[in-house]
């Protein structure tokens, strides 16, 4: 049985081949690198040696003065939030919304008074309290369901999204009749 040397082994089956030197570093690749770091070197060098001169506080040729000390005026006492916030009055001007009438919302007209019942007790299931109006035409008659009255839209907007929300959605706004 032959031993094999799996170590030496090139990827792809071959033996590596001997006699083959490794690529030396390139020169050039060395010589930028040392130019570049000098270059870097020098740029410190010059900003520590060419930069601004600091500031002295005082001149010496010029005689010292005796400090006077800064006197502090009336400043404004720091905000106390909390104590603020409990002695702060908020005033709101509020105007008065008048009322364009009341309101009425139907939500169904039927030829039975049966189904009128039906949406009455599907409408009582969310919270609300409809009335079935027998009205009479020229088509013959009607169960109308309805609510109401509202003293104002919003209101009537109200009711009418919480029938949205078991899928009653044929409900109309219109003004009291």
């Amino acid at each position: 049985m032959a031993q094999h040397d799996y170590i030496n082994k090139k990827p792809g089956g071959k033996k590596a081949a001997k006699g083959k030197a490794a690529k030396p570093f390139p020169k050039f690749f060395a010589a930028l690198t040392l130019v570049l770091i000098s270059a870097f070197g020098y740029g410190l060098w010059y900003i520590t040696q060419h930069g601004e001169p600091e500031v002295q506080a005082t001149s010496p040729a010029a005689p010292k003065q005796a400090e006077q000390p800064k006197v502090e005026k009336d400043l404004p006492r720091p905000p106390d939030f909390i104590k603020d916030i409990k002695d702060h009055e908020v005033k709101v001007e509020v105007k008065k919304i008048e009322s364009k009438g009341p309101y009425q919302m139907q939500c169904g007209s039927f030829r039975t008074y049966k189904q009128a019942e039906q949406m009455k007790a599907k409408m009582a299931f969310a919270g609300l309290i409809a009335e079935i109006r027998r009205t009479e035409g020229s088509n013959g008659v009607w169960y109308r369901v309805r609510l109401g009255p509202y003293d104002t839209k919003r209101g009537a907007e109200s009711d009418k999204n919480k029938l949205e929300r078991i899928n009653i959605v044929s409900c109309g706004i219109w003004k009291w009749t």
